[in-house]
């Protein structure tokens, strides 16, 4: 991980030879006023979005992957959930805007704060140019099964595993379910003896400086 904007931290990262970075707004941001330009790194960058806006500004900054943001270390995966079907609504309106009167993607890509081009390529495919992987609050093998049928490429699931009862079974089972996500046998199997579940927090009782998705424009 390296802190929102702070690119000498990512060089760092970049030197030590990480697979992939993660501009990430779990930690204290760097700059409240740019991300890191990934197009200057080798390595991959993930970022986080709550929106297409967001999701389409990472990707014009060069990032590699984007995962919705959820609300991380919490096991509330409402805001997940939040945040994959506003990213996937604001796809279909774009396309639907595209087959009703395409002129109005300029006006569009003003409102969503990114290139033009980038917003019709995505209207005229209906998908992103890089995979949509869904994060914070997957805590079950049902919550993976579940991101993956709205429409994600992938989940991420985070340190929160280890509050469970049996971290290395409950990864397993997040594995299969996220693999069978339409058999809802093979994800009932996978939900079989897991023991104690991570303790949730419901993320509208976290006060404002603690909910992580917001950090990040």
């Amino acid at each position: 991980k390296a802190r929102i904007g702070h690119f000498v931290e990512a060089q760092i990262l970049e030197h030590l030879k990480v697979d992939y970075i993660d501009e990430s707004e779990v930690l204290s941001p760097a700059d409240y006023v740019n991300h890191i330009d990934k197009h200057a790194f080798k390595v991959p960058f993930v970022c986080g979005a709550t929106n297409l806006g967001e999701t389409l500004r990472r990707i014009t900054e060069g990032a590699a992957m984007i995962r919705s943001k959820g609300e991380a270390g919490t096991g509330d995966v409402s805001e997940a959930t939040k945040h994959i079907r506003t990213i996937k609504t604001q796809i279909a309106e774009l396309q639907a805007l595209h087959a009703t009167d395409p002129d109005l993607l300029y006006v569009k890509a003003k409102e969503l704060a990114a290139p033009y081009e980038l917003v019709r390529e995505v209207a005229e495919t209906g998908k992103l140019p890089v995979v949509l992987f869904t994060a914070g609050g997957v805590a079950t093998p049902a919550d993976a099964a579940m991101m993956m049928q709205l429409g994600a490429d992938g989940v991420f699931v985070g340190s929160g595993i280890f509050k469970s009862g049996n971290p290395e079974a409950r990864a397993k089972a997040i594995v299969k379910a996220t693999a069978f996500y339409n058999d809802p046998a093979a994800v009932a199997d996978a939900s079989r003896g897991l023991g104690e579940a991570m303790v949730g927090i419901n993320v509208a009782d976290l006060p404002a400086p603690h909910r992580l998705a917001e950090r990040g424009w």
